[in-house]
């Protein structure tokens, strides 16, 4: 391998003797620390980065005709003047000038003038290809470079909500999630979230038509008030572009961005649990992102929303709600009462303590009891938020009590009540209302409806003698995942390792960092991400032990996968970090 001298002319580089290059047909050299592949073709000689960009194979060993470059590991093809590859999925790679002066070959040594734009370049092609590895490439690139994570999401909140003609999906919420979980995990894990985020929501829309947005309504003055009727109106009656339209107007005539989520949330809660819970879970983590990013693009970001709203199921149309007991009578006669009851509660707000039954109630098997408790914590002073914790945490008990006898896919019907409830919890924390209080008590109805999974109930796992550290703890927990439906014993380390005075933060970054290394499940995201955000609320000792049990155990249940996506992570990050990959 030749080694330049140290003379630069105008940023080129002498590489070596013409000659050699010639005789020779192809050269490796090295300059100022960049390994180049030279070629003499055609009468001219070229010059690229020796590795290939898809997984770093030396392209000296690769052929070329008529200025196509062919590296023969996966046979992309490349440009051999520009580094450009006729394969996308094996993404561009980088040429340099040469040029012959004193019979020596030289080559242009330049650093990119905008690193930055280019990947973030690379971030929109691998999105509009859905090529993970260009994704995953340009995600670890620009979080190395200082780059927010903020700023990828900016690229896929844009181009999830203009690429899928369904609107705000799957694809969306696990890269909300994605980002709302950063903060718990270690800075190394970062990029890899990122780009599971990214890369599940260029999947989804991978062959979607584009969604068409529509445009604010000229000159609109309508109130706040009018807007959100207006918006109930058209979902009601399932017409997509009219909600559309209404809700953008409203954000552009400068209704506030609570007065907005109470608009959305409203009309979420106008039907019983509807779509099973995932259109408030969605519009949950809508306005969560749109938080991260400022608001920045909000009218195509809450435009993506209508669809769902306008084509989601209702629960009044649901065997299970009406039959044998019609719980949708019940709640609609509790809903009449919420006004006074609430008026009644204001003198005790600030007192009001949970009683030792309201738990054991809730997870209980009688419906009139249930909205009993709730209508009377409201009396004696629960607030809204207050309430919606409880039965936040009820629902995730029926995960914590889930027996691995059921079906597998009841895994999902637990998940999907637990992610409502957390759904309408943090809505509530950020636009209270009358409402969406409703949500409290649809969520209530769906644990009872879900009691079947905890028959025969798992028990919560119990104080015991421990003689691990929490660090071997740690460990015991990563091995269990790596064994197929180990839910028991995961959900036990995580309680020892609390009675073994563990910290917290190193429990949430393991999870996370586990829940990483499997291929994604839509489920199994929303499933830590929601029980991170419980685990923060909550201030019993016990209670949040329970809350990581639960998301242990789900883990554990879909554990471990073939971790393809974990591969593809690190093949980018060796690319990134110049390891040769080809070699053991």
């Amino acid at each position: 391998m030749s080694q330049s001298t140290t003379d630069t002319t105008d940023g080129f580089v002498r590489a070596l003797p013409l000659a050699d290059l010639i005789d020779a047909g192809h050269k490796v050299v090295q300059l100022n620390g960049h390994t180049i592949a030279l070629f003499w073709h055609q009468e001219k000689p070229y010059a690229v980065d020796n590795r290939c960009p898809h997984m770093g194979f030396p392209l000296d060993q690769g052929s070329v005709d008529d200025c196509i470059l062919t590296c023969h590991w996966h046979h992309a093809r490349f440009d051999l003047r520009t580094g450009g590859t006729f394969d996308l999925w094996a993404d561009d790679g980088r040429a340099y000038r040469t040029r012959i002066d004193r019979d020596d070959v030289w080559v242009q040594i330049k650093e990119d003038s905008d690193t930055i734009k280019y990947r973030s370049g690379r971030l929109d092609a691998g999105l509009a290809h859905d090529l993970s590895l260009v994704i995953c490439k340009s995600v670890i690139g620009l979080l190395d470079e200082g780059v927010s994570p903020t700023g990828p999401l900016s690229q896929g909140l844009a181009f999830g909500s203009h690429y899928r003609r369904e609107g705000w999906g799957q694809g969306l919420t696990i890269l909300t999630c994605m980002t709302n979980l950063l903060p718990v995990m270690k800075t190394d894990d970062r990029p890899r979230a990122m780009y599971h985020g990214l890369s599940a929501l260029a999947l989804e829309c991978a062959g979607s038509v584009p969604r068409f947005c529509v445009t604010p309504l000229p000159q609109s003055d309508a109130s706040a008030e009018q807007y959100k009727r207006w918006f109930r109106q058209f979902v009601e009656v399932r017409d997509a572009q009219g909600s559309e339209r209404c809700l953008i107007t409203a954000f552009k005539s400068g209704v506030s961005r609570n007065q907005i989520a109470d608009m959305l949330f409203t009309a979420a809660t106008d039907h019983r649990y509807i779509e099973g819970g995932h259109i408030a879970d969605f519009t949950n983590k809508a306005l969560e992102a749109l938080d991260h990013v400022d608001w920045h693009d909000a009218t195509n970001i809450l435009g993506s929303l209508a669809h769902g709203y306008a084509s989601a199921a209702r629960m009044e149309e649901s065997n299970a709600w009406r039959h044998p007991i019609d719980l949708v009578s019940m709640l609609e006669e509790a809903f009449e009462q919420l006004s006074e009851t609430l008026g009644a509660g204001i003198a005790f707000r600030g007192s009001w303590t949970a009683s030792d039954t309201l738990i054991d109630t809730l997870l209980a098997d009688d419906p009139e009891a249930i909205i009993k408790v709730l209508l009377e914590s409201l009396r004696s002073g629960a607030t809204e938020v207050q309430l919606a914790e409880r039965v936040s945490y009820a629902a995730v008990r029926r995960v914590a009590h889930f027996h691995i006898s059921n079906e597998f896919t009841d895994w999902d019907t637990a998940l999907h009540t637990f992610t409502f409830a957390n759904a309408i919890q943090q809505g509530l924390v950020r636009a209270p209302s009358l409402e969406l209080l409703r949500g409290v008590f649809d969520a209530a109805m769906s644990i009872y409806l879900d009691r079947f999974l905890n028959v025969p109930s798992t028990p919560l796992p119990k104080k015991k003698s421990e003689s691990r550290t929490a660090a071997d703890l740690l460990m015991d927990l990563e091995s269990l995942l790596d064994q197929q439906q180990k839910v028991n014993e995961a959900g036990q380390v995580v309680a020892a390792y609390f009675h073994a005075d563990g910290e917290p933060g190193e429990l949430l970054a393991t999870l996370v960092r586990l829940l990483l290394r499997e291929d994604r499940d839509f489920h199994t995201i929303q499933m830590v991400e929601a029980a991170c955000q419980q685990f923060g609320s909550l201030t019993d000792a016990q209670e949040r032990i329970h809350v990581l049990v639960a998301a242990a155990r789900y883990l554990a249940a879909h554990a471990p996968t073939s971790r393809s996506q974990q591969q593809t992570y690190q093949i980018a990050l060796r690319l990134h970090r110049g390891e040769a990959i080809y070699k053991a």
